[in-house]
């Protein structure tokens, strides 16, 4: 049977020259389904499921119930907005935050201290998730925590060397399995003892009650949208979709992979905000007013008294997961932020030894996990401005996206969360070095 026009363009790997793509970038026959440009966006969404917010949103709800709920769903829509504006940096450009910011910044120390700050944040990403991992191991297996946190790094490392000699894919498909089972981790306990109802529509209204409550509601966001994501997400969707990297998309048009892009980050950001939320009110219907959940190993006891030992297993279960496919990505961060802006390679072997060395010596020097967890997340509150700053910029420039540059309104909505977020992480940082 002869071949029609429908046939040629089906052909995998021949160049789409049809009318449609010409005039608005729509898919021609020959591109991959939807579903299989969808991955990146989940695995960045895992910062977003990292211990440090998993130790937040419990304290929140067991201290203040519902009344944060709003912070929680603000924090999900501002970091849609931030992801997607990072993935699309690095489908249009090719190239990762980092690698473009390396290009601009032209003075060399300038360059070195921008690294130094940003590679500061991705220490301090890896000892929250490097601590949350050893956290989970000692409740689950008595294991002890120097020991516990060695083997959430050697993991890690093990995960990071799937990515570096397999490719994103199968990358992409370990961390979003370890997503599924974070989870069913975290959430499972709010369908077994379900939240009121009524708080849960109050806890909508924005306010706050004390001090306390700002700090935690910054806590949140700090925890929420955080620097090393933004540089990796950016890494991760040059990955898959830069030209001539992956033989798969390189017929797909930008404007697809837009497309693919947007309904990534919202899948990913709907897991991400739907289970911190659970983990809120899981705290707010189960551990209010319980003494010692402002700890990692006290939420966990409190859960076993209250829904018993099956749920605060499922729960230390997620918290491992958490940790092992966080620091992973957190890794991966900081591998890209060394190469993007001082053009260096470590072997991943010695980088992931360096940077699990501050964790491991604060677990043996008896530091209180929990509480370094929250030191971790003030640091990572002084790298916010240095990576949402640069990261609107540059999508606003023509110059850098060409026609697909943001919007108007999309850079305005940017700067509005922005200059949101750097106040009250202002505000945190504030509150914690003055003991207001």
């Amino acid at each position: 049977m002869p071949k029609t026009l429908d046939d040629e363009t089906t052909q995998p790997g021949r160049p789409e020259t049809t009318a449609t793509d010409a005039a608005g970038g729509r898919a021609a026959a020959s591109a991959p389904r939807l579903a299989w440009l969808i991955g990146p966006a989940l695995v960045a969404g895992v910062a977003y499921l990292d211990p440090g917010n998993v130790a937040s949103n419990m304290t929140a709800g067991a201290q203040y119930g519902y009344l944060l709920v709003w912070v929680v769903v603000i924090g999900n829509v501002m970091a849609w907005l931030i992801q997607y504006l990072s993935a699309k940096l690095g489908v249009v450009t090719g190239k990762s935050l980092p690698e473009v910011l390396g290009e601009r910044i032209g003075n060399r120390w300038g360059r070195r201290a921008y690294w130094l700050q940003a590679e500061a944040v991705a220490m301090a990403t890896d000892i929250a998730e490097v601590i949350g991992g050893a956290v989970a191991l000692n409740l689950l297996f008595g294991v002890p925590l120097v020991w516990g946190g060695l083997i959430t790094g050697t993991v890690s490392l093990v995960l990071l060397v799937i990515q570096s000699r397999r490719g994103a894919r199968p990358f992409e498909f370990v961390i979003i399995g370890l997503l599924v089972i974070i989870a069913v981790g975290f959430s499972v306990g709010v369908f077994v003892a379900p939240p009121d109802p009524a708080g849960v529509l109050g806890g909508l209204v924005p306010r706050f009650e004390d001090a306390n409550s700002v700090l935690l509601a910054a806590s949140i966001l700090g925890a929420t949208i955080m620097p090393h994501a933004i540089y990796a997400h950016s890494a991760l969707a040059r990955d898959r979709f830069a030209p001539n990297r992956r033989a798969e998309t390189n017929t797909v048009p930008t404007a697809r992979l837009l497309v693919a892009t947007r309904w990534d980050v919202t899948i990913a950001m709907a897991i991400a905000g739907t289970v911190n939320l659970c983990i809120l009110l899981l705290a707010a219907a189960n551990l209010a007013g319980v003494e010692g959940t402002d700890s990692l190993e006290g939420a966990y006891a409190a859960l076993q008294v209250s829904l018993g030992p099956i749920i605060a297993t499922l729960f230390a279960v997620g918290l491992l997961a958490s940790g092992l496919a966080s620091t992973s990505v957190g890794a991966y961060a900081g591998a890209e932020i060394m190469h993007g802006l001082l053009h260096v390679r470590v072997p991943l072997i010695a980088r992931r030894l360096v940077t699990l060395v501050p964790a491991l010596a604060i677990l043996a020097l008896g530091f209180d996990p929990t509480l370094s967890l929250v030191l971790s997340q003030v640091v990572l509150s002084f790298g916010i401005p240095f990576a949402l700053i640069p990261l609107i910029s540059v999508t606003a420039k023509r110059g850098v996206l060409g026609r697909f540059a943001n919007h108007w309104a999309t850079t305005a909505a940017g700067i509005a969360a922005s200059v949101f977020l750097i106040t009250l992480n202002g505000v945190l940082l504030w509150l914690v070095f003055t003991g207001a």
